[in-house]
């Protein structure tokens, strides 16, 4: 990956909808060189697709949470059982197994505190490998990145 495609990268995952005629002019190449190079790129799995970015409040979202678990045991039967569990839970945005005081940390997005309620009350909780749960209230995001530096080294 040379300059050009980390350019490209990175334009495409500030804005995917530009046009290789578009990228021709942040990158300093031909439309066809773009056309190319983007190709390679999803190609070889660096791009693995593109995204509608939305906004959770226009959507109606208007609580967001994020969610510390933690599980009874640490078999591969229990991880096996949470992450079937969480690929089922439309409210969950992101999932991450984590090291530190808890095994996994869930953003959640949802229409309200009573949505959230119910949904740590009668379907996180009652979870037969859930031992432990905490919650924080989003009250104000202060910074949001959609997109990450590529760095050359």
């Amino acid at each position: 990956m040379d300059e050009f495609d980390r350019t490209i990268a990175l334009s495409l995952q500030r804005d995917a909808s530009l046009t290789n005629a578009q990228l021709a002019e942040i990158v300093n190449l031909s439309p066809s060189q773009c056309s190319r190079r983007k190709s390679a790129l999803e190609n070889n799995g660096i791009i693995e697709g593109y995204t509608a970015n939305l906004n959770s409040k226009a959507m109606g979202y208007n609580l967001r949470a994020v969610v510390r678990v933690n599980l009874s045991s640490h078999d591969g039967q229990n991880d096996s059982r949470f992450s079937k569990f969480l690929s089922t839970c439309d409210e969950i945005l992101e999932a991450h197994s984590v090291s530190g005081d808890a095994d996994y940390v869930l953003s959640i997005h949802v229409h309200s505190l009573d949505h959230f309620a119910d949904f740590i009350h009668n379907r996180l909780l009652p979870h037969p490998d859930v031992s432990q749960v905490r919650s924080e209230i989003v009250l104000r995001t202060l910074k949001t990145n959609r997109f990450a530096k590529i760095h050359t080294e």
